[in-house]
């Protein structure tokens, strides 16, 4: 059987609050998430905003796939809170990299390669 294995890396979301500058959606410095493979988690009794999330979830499956170096994706790593006065970012960090094995995350098989 050929190598069915793939890499993404492991991303950590943070908030980034400006000192001074008026925040709506809840966030504090240090607020964070973290994403392995498709399973997010946040530390225990800390709380994210869903319209936060949804501003950075579409996002998230293009982070955590190697990008080349001149891509916007590899370079840019901020975005505002969805909120136009809210002064709060989201920043997204790409972690270690993780395997992964293509049958053990769907029912599809690989296309058959020619001879």
């Amino acid at each position: 059987m050929s190598d069915d294995s793939f890499e993404l890396y492991d991303l950590r979301v943070e908030a980034v609050i400006p000192e001074g500058k008026p925040i709506y959606c809840g966030a504090k410095e240090g607020d964070h998430f973290e994403l392995r493979g498709e399973m997010l988690s946040m530390p225990p009794g800390q709380g994210f905003s869903i319209y936060s999330i949804s501003a950075v979830l579409p996002l998230l499956a293009a982070k955590q796939r190697p990008t080349h170096k001149n891509d916007w994706m590899t370079s840019d790593a901020e975005i505002a809170c969805p909120d136009p006065n809210c002064a709060s970012r989201l920043r997204i960090v790409r972690l270690d990299k993780r395997r992964f094995s293509h049958a053990a995350t769907t029912a599809v098989p690989l296309p058959k390669e020619s001879e």
